[in-house]
């Protein structure tokens, strides 16, 4: 698979994630009434995160929200924060996933930049998803805890034989809906944070090469000009230079304030 379509891939899971996170936050069946060996059933409740709500067998259903924060369980409480987190943090990482896409051009943005923007991105996208995850996870372990309770307490008295009519809870829609939506929120974040190693650009290394010049030795004297290589033979050229009597090695040995070298 190659890196942009990884990359999409995992921006498109992620979408569908959020949106399910979303969804489940708003969605008023978190907790369901467990209709086993209840005698009434002319009336159905359920519960959500933000109102609770009565449904009757006539099909009038009416929800009352819960008017207070410090009067509900801590838990409930725990629940309704990690899942706003998982939104908040989902919903920014979609931002910056946006702008990391490769198959958008945007300026002169570098390859490198992409990569650390998918990268960030990825990570938000994976704890988004475990936010989800967890909200949910706790969730449905107090929904097991009470209805253990509730199952243990409707049988008293007689040894056990009278039966008390007590509301019990089960798993709502909301709870698979989250737990779907955490998934492919952290599938996707995983996905992305692959896709950066294909973005990121290769370093190479360039190996040092140490060039050295030939020595070539020029004299420069305001009459004349003269310039030798050093591959020359070892003879000695009886040249002169300004009209003097000096041979090439005595212009070498005995540099004049007019020589450069």
């Amino acid at each position: 698979m190659s890196t942009t379509t990884l990359q999409v891939v995992g921006f498109l899971l992620s979408i569908v994630g959020l949106a399910g996170c979303i969804a489940a936050t708003a969605m008023d069946m978190w907790s369901t009434q467990d209709l086993y060996d209840n005698p009434v059933t002319s009336v159905f409740q359920y519960e959500g995160l933000w109102r609770s709500c009565v449904t009757q067998s006539s099909g009038f259903t009416e929800c009352r929200p819960y008017f207070t924060i410090l009067g509900l369980p801590a838990m409930l409480q725990a629940v309704r924060a990690l899942m706003i987190v998982g939104i908040v943090l989902g919903a920014i990482s979609l931002l910056v996933s946006i702008f990391a896409l490769k198959c958008i051009r945007i300026g002169s943005m570098e390859d490198s930049a992409k990569a650390n923007m998918t990268l960030t991105s990825g990570i938000m996208f994976i704890v988004s998803g475990l936010c989800a995850i967890a909200g949910v996870s706790v969730f449905a372990n107090m929904l097991v805890t009470n209805f253990w309770m509730s199952t243990a307490s409707m049988y008293t008295g007689m040894g056990g034989m009278v039966q008390t009519v007590q509301t019990r809870y089960t798993f709502g829609a909301a709870l698979f809906v989250g737990w779907v939506a955490g998934g492919l929120t952290l599938i996707g974040g995983v996905m992305m944070c692959i896709a950066c190693r294909g973005l990121a650009p290769e370093e190479t290394n360039y190996k040092a090469v140490s060039y050295h010049a030939s020595g070539h030795n020029v004299a420069y004297k305001p009459g004349g000009f003269k310039a030798s290589t050093g591959f020359g033979s070892n003879t000695k050229n009886k040249k002169i230079y300004d009209g003097g009597a000096r041979t090439e090695e005595d212009v070498q040995s005995h540099p004049s304030k007019y020589d450069y070298v």
